[in-house]
Formats: structure tokens, C-alpha cells, sequence
């Protein structure tokens, strides 16, 4: 899409840092500059904020990810596209049928109320739960990793979604400042949210979660 719009040497491309690195390798062969943009902490998506801060005459295109069952604020974007005549996509995920959408949600609405010790994620703007991402106070990265060993020892799957922002990788490195994207990458936890989940696995999570409270800083 890049290559048909004309973006090309010379051009820049503000994109996320947070996660999707096929972005940026999509922007760097279309001969572009990737320029990275800081997110908005609830969503995990561009913040328009950020993006408007790097744009420059150079700039041809802005690349929306939208993120674990949220959307990036494309009406923002779009205003700072048409000001600054800036090509807009998007990048989607993969569409998942209404009732698994429905049984996402009701897992999701069990976590929001049984978690203690962690920030369960903003429900909003109808949020559709591709992923459960949820937030471990304390002392960013080694509390998050501890907690998730521990969460594992206990039975219960979980992953980091994003391990390294793209900004830090070897071949995209960039002296950016994005804290909200380097908070995010420190502090989140993917937990379980499947349709498939029965209550019991649902109680399991909770309860491997809530064993651990104490050894955190309290999240609220």
C-alpha cells in the first residue's frame, strides 16, 4: 500500500514501537524512513499527540496499529493527515466471529472483578479482547518477569507481548523518547482470555494471580 501510494526514498512513516516490526520492514522496503511514535498507555495504539510531534515535511504516511482488541483514534490521525496531507492506514487484526467476541468479553468482565495486584485493562471503546493484557506494579520488567515465572510454576499460561520496542532493536535503533512505550514493554502481561477457557480454568488464573499480591506493590 505503501509502494502504491508513492511513499518511497526520501519519505518518513511515523509507525509504533510497540511491537509490530513487520511495520517497520514494510516501511523500510518501500525505500521509506520508519520514525517512531509514542502510544497511548490505555489503548497501545499511536497516541495522535505523539504522531503530530514528528511530523516533518518529510513525513508521506502514518501507519495505525490497532492493538489486542483496541482501536488506534483514527479520527485524530485522519485530522492530522488532512492537516498535514499525510497518507493514513491501518493495520487490523484478524476478525474474530461475534459469539467469541461475546464469551471473550464475559471472561474478561470475571478477571476485571477477581484480579487484585495487577491494572486490568480499560474496557472501553469496545474493546474486543484479542488478548488480556493486564499491568504488574512494582519495579517494572524484573517484577513482571518474576511474576509471570510464578504465575507459569502455577500452572497458568502467559506471555509478554512485546519483549522489545522495535525503537531498541539492533536494525531499527533511534534515539526516541517514547516512555509509554518503554512502560508498556517493562510492565505488561498477556493472561488468558480464550472462549474456550472453562470457569474452572478462569478460577485457576485468578487464583494463581491473587497468591502473588502480596509480594507487589499494590495497584491501587
Amino acid at each position: 500500500m505503501l509502494r502504491a501510494a508513492g511513499v518511497g526514498v526520501g519519505d518518513e512513516v511515523v509507525v509504533p514501537a510497540f511491537g509490530n516490526v513487520e511495520v517497520a520492514e514494510a516501511v523500510v522496503l518501500a525505500g521509506a524512513l520508519p520514525v517512531f511514535a509514542d502510544i497511548d498507555p490505555v489503548t497501545y495504539c499511536l497516541d495522535a499527540g505523539a504522531v503530530a510531534a514528528v511530523v516533518t515535511r518529510r513525513t508521506a504516511a502514518v501507519v495505525a496499529v490497532h492493538r489486542f482488541g483496541r482501536s488506534a483514534d483514527i479520527a485524530r490521525l485522519h485530522e492530522i493527515g488532512q492537516r498535514h496531507g499525510l497518507l493514513v492506514l491501518e493495520q487490523g487484526e484478524s476478525e474474530a466471529p461475534y459469539d467469541e467476541i461475546a464469551q471473550r468479553r464475559q471472561r474478561a468482565s470475571y478477571l476485571d472483578a477477581k484480579l487484585k495486584g495487577v491494572y486490568t485493562p480499560d474496557g472501553g471503546d469496545g474493546h474486543t479482547y484479542q488478548q488480556y493484557i493486564v499491568r504488574v506494579p512494582g519495579n517494572g520488567r524484573p517484577d513482571r518477569d518474576a511474576f509471570a515465572r510464578a504465575v507459569r510454576a502455577r500452572g497458568v499460561e502467559c506471555r509478554v507481548p512485546v519483549k522489545t520496542p522495535v525503537h531498541r532493536l539492533p536494525e531499527y535503533r533511534r534515539c526516541a523518547s517514547l516512555p509509554e512505550t518503554e512502560r508498556a514493554a517493562d510492565e505488561t502481561l498477556a493472561l488468558p482470555v480464550d472462549a474456550s477457557l472453562t470457569k474452572r480454568d478462569m478460577q485457576r488464573v485468578v487464583s494463581a494471580c491473587n497468591a502473588l499480591g502480596g509480594l507487589l506493590q499494590p495497584a491501587f
